[in-house]
Parts: structure tokens; C-alpha cells; sequence
């Protein structure tokens, strides 16, 4: 189900892309698809596969449909051609800029699972299947080759968003690399306690995505909650990894 203050959104997202663009399909991925959709905090997660590059009309198609909707500033897509190489860097709006990244074995996995089509066939019948070895094999690399290196820098550690994702993805890792399930960020708040995380970051990072009204402030909090995370974040993905 939807959120009804999103669907207007979307529905005018698909109008205008496929008035710019040769679009075959439009689907949701993440906490779209998976359940997990929190208003006013998480992304709108869309991937458009197209018959050709899209044109650079989609930038200011975007830019028009964010000062429409406001809430269409946390709407990030990536438009797909060639639907098959994994390593193929897609045109991706996302955080107002338009860039190349490629769309990883996760997402891949995520669209199959949500199942969620908003134009054009499912993804099942355009995407080839991800492997459980190329899951696993993007998962591992992820920790090893990005999170990881993180740790050697304080800075990030400051930032909500680092906290957030940081133990989050750890938690979902373990689970995936574990099971070769893909879980919602919900359920990763039951895995933290299992892996070790320090229970009062959790709960920070629990507030500030369910219960914004009950968050904690201050810079001796952010100086604790950095030093916890960074922390456990060096001593978790060597054992995840394991």
C-alpha cells in the first residue's frame, strides 16, 4: 500500500517521464516496495528502464516535478538500458543532481522481491534474476571496500546519516550474508542486539526514524554516539564478514 501523500507523486512521475523519455517500464525499489515507508524521511527509490539513453530533458523534468511536489526532492532514479551487465553506470537523479551509478545486485534483488510496478511489464520479465553469489559477492565488497575505510576518519561519524546507515546496512548484511534474505531497515532494529550494538545508539537511531518528536540533542550525545558507532562498525564487519 501506497502513501496516499505519495501517490500523486508518482502518478505525475510517470506522466512527465514518459513524456521526455522512451520508457519501457517503472518500478520501486527499498522501503517503497519493501514496506518501509516512513513520509517525510525516506527516499522514493524508482528505476526506469528505457529503449534509449534518456535525453538531458529528464534533469529539468525532475527539477519541475520537485518544485510540483516538494516531496519529490527525495525522489532518486536511475535509468536503464542496458539491463543485464552489472557493472554498467546508469543516468541517476538523486539528492538534485544527475550523475552515473551503477544499480547494484541489492536493488536488482529488491525490485524482483517488491514486485512493484507503476508502468510497463515487472521486473521479472525485462531484469535477469542476481545469483545469491553476486549478492553475496556485492554485500562483502560493500563492508570491505567502503565501510570499512570509513572507520579511519572521525568527521563522518558526526552525521546522522552515517550512524543511520552504518549499523543498518551491517545488520542487513549479516542477515543476507547469512540466510540470502533481504530484510527491511524495521527489521534490522531486532538483528542490532544480536551483532553487539550499543543499545543506546540503536534506540537513537530507532527515534529519529519512527519517533522524530523523542530525539536526543547535544553535542556531548553526538560526541558519545560517534565514538560508540565508529567502534562497533571497526569490530562488526571483520565478524560479519567472517
Amino acid at each position: 500500500m501506497i502513501d496516499e501523500a505519495v501517490q500523486p507523486v508518482l502518478d505525475g512521475f510517470v506522466t512527465s517521464v514518459r513524456e521526455v523519455a522512451e520508457v519501457r517500464a517503472v518500478w520501486l525499489h527499498g522501503s517503497l516496495a519493501l514496506g518501509d515507508y516512513q513520509l517525510g524521511r525516506s527516499d522514493l527509490d524508482v528505476i526506469v528502464a528505457v529503449r534509449n539513453p534518456p535525453p538531458s530533458a529528464v534533469e529539468e523534468m525532475h527539477r519541475r516535478l520537485i518544485r510540483q511536489y516538494p516531496l519529490a526532492e527525495k525522489l532518486h532514479c536511475s535509468y536503464m538500458t542496458d539491463l543485464a551487465d552489472l557493472s554498467v553506470r546508469h543516468p541517476t537523479f538523486a539528492h538534485q543532481e544527475y550523475f552515473d551509478r551503477p544499480v547494484t545486485p541489492v536493488t536488482r534483488r529488491e525490485l524482483a522481491i517488491g514486485n512493484c510496478t507503476l508502468y510497463g511489464p515487472p521486473p521479472a520479465e525485462l531484469l535477469p534474476a542476481v545469483s545469491d553469489d553476486e549478492l553475496f559477492d556485492f554485500v562483502r565488497r560493500d563492508l570491505r571496500e567502503f565501510w570499512l575505510p570509513a572507520t579511519r576518519k572521525r568527521g563522518n561519524w558526526y552525521a546522522d546519516i552515517w550512524v543511520d546507515l552504518s549499523l543498518l546496512t551491517i545488520a542487513r548484511a549479516h542477515v543476507t550474508l547469512a540466510t540470502g534474505d533481504l530484510i527491511t531497515k524495521r527489521a534490522a532494529f531486532d538483528v542490532l542486539p544480536r551483532l553487539g550494538a550499543p543499545a543506546d545508539v540503536v534506540e537513537d537511531i530507532r527515534r529519529r526514524r519512527y519517533h522524530p518528536e523523542e530525539v536526543r540533542t547535544g553535542p556531548w550525545w553526538r560526541h558519545t554516539r560517534a565514538a560508540l558507532t565508529r567502534r562497533f562498525v571497526r569490530t562488526a564487519i571483520p565478524a560479519v564478514l567472517s
